[in-house]
């Protein structure tokens, strides 16, 4: 269990944190703390090849999945004797998330999801995206590897804080790579990402690397066999409105659609943060804190 990192309250309300990339367990701790101090048992955990997971990219699992992170959750639970729990994610967190209580309903009493509302995967989706989309480029084998092999790791999350911290779609010109949408010389980091901040993230990146971290969001091809998908716990869905994601084609439609409450059988709440960018939870740790207090005190019994 050496990539989970644990804060004990010394009572049965559990709530595991899932984060994204380019996170890491370290970009939950404000929640963290927070939950604890009002008698929640917090967890968050290095997803498997990611900071200190004690997973690497040789894992034996050999057609590698969002389901291997179902995976670790559930491994979560039966290490610690964990009956049920309340999940939180980010980013590509929000879709283990949804997958764990999609297929262990009965283990789950909470779901909060930041920044991405549950939607079927489609491939074709993004296809109206110019060839320089990051996904697009990130997918392109070899593309993301040779982008950041001309960097360090600190410089390397650098500009990914600061360009994902923007409103605006990463899309690279042909000349250009991901990497240079972002120029350090004239371009500071955001001001709720510290430097002590950045060289925990670095040291963790350090010891994992991007290779790994980056296969199973970015790399493989999903499938999804779930018919008549619906996550049957209260939920919870917090939006930034400067979040770069909120542009993609159709999210903000569904985002205020009733088709996602259809999804949410066990109910959904959505809130807003108006100036909050794709890391809100750290941009604004106390209103996302509290939006977190006050679902599980509404919602949830365990």
């Amino acid at each position: 269990m050496r990539n989970r990192l644990t804060l004990f309250s010394g009572c049965s309300k559990v709530v595991i944190f899932i984060h994204g990339f380019p996170e890491i367990w370290y970009s939950w701790r404000h929640q963290m703390v927070a939950l604890a101090q009002v008698g929640y048992h917090s967890i968050a955990l290095d997803l498997s090849g990611y900071g200190l997971s004690s997973t690497s990219k040789s894992n034996s699992n050999s057609n590698p999945s969002f389901y291997q992170f179902v995976d670790d959750i559930l491994s979560i639970l039966e290490f610690f004797n964990f009956d049920k729990v309340v999940l939180v994610g980010k980013d590509f967190g929000s879709w283990v998330a949804y997958l764990f209580c999609l297929t262990h309903p009965t283990r789950v009493v909470g779901v909060i999801s930041l920044g991405v509302p549950f939607l079927l995967p489609n491939p074709q989706r993004y296809k109206n995206f110019s060839e320089g989309f990051y996904l697009s480029r990130w997918k392109e084998p070899g593309r993301v590897e040779a982008d950041f092999a001309r960097f360090d790791v600190k410089t390397i999350l650098s500009k990914i804080y600061i360009l994902f911290s923007r409103p605006e779609i990463p899309i690279a010109s042909k000349d250009k790579e991901i990497m240079d949408l972002v120029d350090l010389t004239n371009t500071p980091l955001p001001p709720w990402l510290t430097q002590d901040d950045l060289e925990i993230y670095t040291t963790l990146y350090q010891n994992s690397g991007f290779d790994s971290p980056m296969q199973i969001p970015y790399k493989e091809r999903h499938e999804f066999k779930i018919s008549n998908p619906r996550i049957e716990v209260p939920g919870m869905l917090i939006m930034g409105g400067k979040d770069y994601f909120l542009k993609f084609p159709g999210i903000e439609e569904h985002v205020k659609s009733e088709k996602l409450k259809d999804y949410h059988v066990g109910g959904l709440e959505i809130k807003f943060l108006e100036d909050g960018t794709h890391f809100m939870q750290e941009q604004f740790p106390n209103k996302v804190n509290q939006f977190l207090i006050t679902f599980l005190k509404d919602h949830v019994q365990i």
